[in-house]
Formats: C-alpha cells, structure tokens, sequence
C-alpha cells in the first residue's frame, strides 16, 4: 500500500527518473547533501550520530512545508535498513493503518526487515487514530516517523507524544536556498545542467526571498523559470516574479502559522509599530485568513494595551469590526487598515489590564468579604431592619458629586487596582481619582 506514488522505497527510482519533476529529482541522497539543520545533523551532533548508527528511533518531524521532512524520513530508513512505508493522514485512517501494519509484520516474517512507516500531515489524525499507532510502536513493529507543521504539544495525544522524539525543522535561510538553485541550474545528472541555463544574481536573490525557506518552492519555481527559456538563456528576474505571482502563502486557518501572524499583528501594534503592523495585517489576509479573526485582534488590543490611554480606541475598533461585517474582503481591508493605524499610533497603556487581573486575583485568593450594610439592596422591611442601606449617600445629592463614603470591604480600604498610567487620556484620569479620593475623605 503505497500512497505517494512518486517515491520509491529507497527514495531512489522516482527521483532518478527523468520526467520526474525537479524537486523530486533533486532530493538529498545522503545526510552531507541536506540542507540546514545544522543544529541537529551537522557533524557530532546526537540525532546524526543516531541516524548515521541506525537507532534514531520513532520521531515527529515538525517544521513548515519544503524542509526536508519526507527525505529525513527516507534517509532514516536507508541508515536503518528499513522499508520506506509512506502514509498520508490526508487519505488514511484507522483501517489503512492496520493495513500497514499487518504488511510490516509480514515483512519482518518473510525476510527479517523492519519498516518505518512515515505518515505524512500526522497533525490530522484524530485521538483515536493516532491511539492506533501505540501498540505497535511500543512492540517495535513499526518505526513511526511523523511530519507535521502543527505544534505537536497541541496537535499530537499526549501518549504518542511521549513515545516520540520531537524534531524541530526550521525553514531554509536565504543563502542556502540560492545555493539549492545555482547547484540545480549546474547538476547535469539530476538537475538542469544539460541545458546550459543561467541566473542573474539579482533572480536568485529574488527567488531565494519569495520561497520563503521552502526548498520545494524554489525548485518548482526555478523549472517553470526553465520551462520558458531556451538552451543557454539566463533566467531573469522578470522571469522569477512572474512564475511566483500566483503563489500560494502559507497559512492554515487552524495551525500554528495562522496563530504566529495574529500574534506578530498584536505585538506590533504594542510596540506601536505602524509598519510592522500594516504587513503582518496583509499578511494574514493576503493568505488567506478570515478578516474577522484580525477584526478581534484589534479590539483586544484597544482595550488591553490602549485602553484609556485613548478611549476613542475602543470605538474605533469596533468601528471596524461592523465594517468589515457589512463590507465584507476586498473593501474591507480598508477600514480594518485603518484601525491598525489607528491603534500603533495610540497612546499605550495596560493599566487597565492590570487593574482586572489584580482585582480577580485578590477575588480568588484573598477572603471573601462581606459586602459593607450601606451599599447591600434595603428592598424589604427585614433588609432594612438589618441595617441595609442605612448609611449610604447618594452622590448626585453632594455639592461635588462624590459622596465621603466608603464602597471598598473596610479590610480593603487602602486597595489600588486600577493604577492609572501616565500617557495620553490617562493623566486626565489621574487628576479626577486625585481630586474624587480627596472630596471622599472630607467628611
């Protein structure tokens, strides 16, 4: 049962072949030609050695797309001597994994060799789905290797989690993914050497940039770059831009990437970073996001890190959330811009934030103080006759409007939990409890 028809079990064939695509072709055939990593295959390192020996074990692979995590797979199992098994969550589920694992027993049986079963999108199985592979992992059936781009503490079940190693890929820096592309223009064997092509630098820097560290992309993008040229032609930059227009970005709605650039938009819009904040606005939206995703993000912002630094934030935020839902994408994007803007350029304060949180937690850890019998609800003749209401002093009847009277438990008199900042509307706000805390005192 194989379910990636273009590789072969050693990964050798369909990467050979020649109308493979150049990707495929291209794949690393040994831990000296892959790319990155250094920090956990570069020479010395534990999780080389373990594969270089064999024994590196089950593993979850978790990285962005065009990383190298189905040739990391490949390249354990060749060190291991085991059968490349690939399996793909997308089109699979519990049945097919019995499947595969009934095919591994009877290999072992038949000629004494182990599989490693690499399951490609591991994040989309279910709990239960991923619970079928336990059994067979912990009697050493299977060598499990899975690949994901979603944070394994939160898309993988705790207890396969802990029979794996996590294996964190971090996407290709520049510079190698232009080296990728100059060693596929001159490979005659696997790449496009054979037709002679260049690259101006200035292409190859553009390249590198769009591809964003995926390997994959880069590739794909260079051979219909090729596919354009004639024999020795160079390949410009025009060229690069055009093949990458229609590009996908990445982003999926319920993975870690969708989360990173909401979070890159609400920190840039704390550091009041206009810029900042406009990109990682288009961004999410230009991959493809749901506007009202980021329409949240700018309305907690306004009452987190704002807050009455600028009250109009708040409004202006809100604003935006009801344009978008009326306008909807594409001209919606223009007053939900416009609130970024707004709120980057703001005043800043979390004095609010501070303030809720303090109060709650001396809600939930300090004692439960009765509620003083002046501000308790007289509405019964036995309320009244224990006391309720007695005391209390409407405000609107004082002179200033501030009644000397006391709203905090007696225990919590002294209590500060709203401290107001000093930037933007804030001050104004510190002059009026100033001046509301002096007329309380005057009795």
């Amino acid at each position: 049962m194989t379910l990636f028809g273009d590789i072969s079990e050693d990964g050798r064939d369909a990467k050979r072949a020649p109308l493979a695509p150049l990707a495929e072709r291209m794949r690393p055939a040994d831990l000296d030609e892959y790319l990155g990593q250094d920090e956990l295959l570069g020479e010395g390192r534990a999780l080389r050695a373990a594969i270089e020996q064999g024994v590196a074990g089950s593993l979850l692979l978790f990285g962005p797309p065009g990383v190298g995590k189905t040739t990391l797979g490949l390249l354990i199992a060749k060190h291991a001597d085991l059968h490349f098994q690939p399996f793909s969550a997308v089109l699979s589920g519990v049945a097919q994994v019995r499947e595969a694992v009934a095919e591994a027993k009877q290999r072992r049986q038949r000629d004494g060799r182990g599989t490693l079963l690499f399951v490609d999108e591991i994040h989309r199985f279910n709990k239960a789905q991923q619970d079928a592979f336990l059994p067979h992992v912990e009697r050493g059936d299977i060598v499990l290797v899975g690949a994901t781009t979603e944070n394994p503490s939160f898309s993988i079940n705790g207890a396969l989690l802990s029979r794996c190693r996590v294996v964190p890929l971090q996407p290709l820096d520049a510079a190698r993914i232009a080296g990728l592309v100059r060693k596929a223009l001159a490979d005659q064997e696997r790449g496009l050497g054979v037709r002679r092509l260049t690259i101006a630098d200035a292409a190859v820097e553009r390249l590198a940039a769009l591809s964003g560290g995926d390997a994959r992309r880069s590739l794909v993008c260079l051979e219909a770059c090729a596919a354009t040229c004639l024999d020795g032609d160079e390949i410009s930059e025009e060229m690069v831009v055009e093949a990458f227009q229609h590009r996908a970005l990445q982003h999926d709605k319920s993975g870690d990437l969708h989360y990173d650039l909401l979070s890159a938009l609400h920190k840039s819009l704390r550091n009041s970073d206009v810029q900042a904040a406009v990109y990682w606005l288009a961004r999410a939206l230009e991959a493809g996001a749901d506007p009202m995703h980021a329409a949240r993000r700018v309305v907690a912002v306004a009452s987190e890190d704002v807050g009455l630094a600028d009250p109009m934030a708040l409004q202006v935020a809100m604003a935006a959330v009801s344009a978008v839902q009326f306008l909807g994408l594409p001209e919606g994007r223009l007053p939900l811009t416009e609130a970024v803007v707004y709120l980057a350029a703001a005043p800043k304060s979390n004095a609010v934030y501070r303030a809720i949180a303090a109060a709650q937690r001396e809600v939930r850890e300090g004692s439960q103080h009765p509620v003083p019998p002046h501000l308790r609800n007289a509405v019964s003749g036995l309320s009244q006759d224990l006391g309720h209401g007695k005391g209390y002093v409407y405000a609107h009847d004082t002179e200033a409007g501030v009644a000397a009277m006391e709203c905090l438990p007696a225990a919590l008199k002294d209590a500060r939990f709203y401290v107001p900042g000093g930037r933007g509307f804030e001050q104004r706000i510190a002059e009026r409890m100033s001046e509301h805390d002096e007329l309380r005192r005057q009795r």
